[in-house]
């Protein structure tokens, strides 16, 4: 007589937020870690930023993608041993190459939410954020509507979430549902 196999631990699985700069990608990040604490779910977030804030950024590679990815091998594979059961991501993926070199990095299945803003509302939440730094406002100015009709044509993400003017726990509610992680 065979004995059912007990069910294992649930398979690890990792979300990145996407958009544009300004849509509120690590805000929403740490809003969904929080919810995550607070439903007992182990769990881990990560800022893909951080991961690649180094200088100088080589020439031929001025994100310093490089450097996130062998970072972000490496912070993963610690959160998964452990015991982080969900990754939550915040940063960008311009195409479906990004997502591959992500979804390898990370080593567990990958889904993608990409958080949309309008630019008008993403360009007010720059100048707040880059009022004394005015070389930095327009770089990011510019490149906010550069990124957003990349990731239009990529369309790398599995669903979309607007957050033009729901507030960050209400987008971040929609952003758990749409992964499948925990019910509305």
């Amino acid at each position: 007589m065979n004995a059912a196999a007990a069910p294992g631990p649930p398979t690890p699985s990792a979300l990145l937020l996407t958009g544009t700069v300004g849509v509120g990608k690590t805000s929403v990040a740490d809003e969904l870690g929080d919810r995550l604490a607070t439903a007992g779910v182990p769990h881990g977030v990560i800022d893909l930023d951080r991961l690649s804030q180094a200088w100088p950024a080589p020439a031929d590679d001025p994100f310093n993608a490089a450097l996130m990815l062998r970072n972000l091998k490496a912070v993963a594979a610690n959160y998964l041993a452990a015991g982080a059961r969900h990754l939550v991501l915040a940063g960008v993926a311009e195409d479906e190459t990004d997502r591959g070199r992500l979804a390898d990095a990370l080593g567990v299945p990958l889904a993608v939410c990409r958080l949309t803003v309008q630019l008008p509302v993403v360009h007010e939440r720059l100048r707040h954020r880059h009022e004394d730094r005015p070389d930095d406002l327009a770089w990011h100015l510019k490149r906010s509507g550069e990124l957003a009709a990349i990731l239009d044509r990529a369309r790398v993400e599995d669903f979309t979430v607007d957050a033009t003017h729901a507030p960050v726990g209400e987008v971040a509610d929609v952003v758990l549902a749409g992964a499948g992680w925990l019910a509305r």
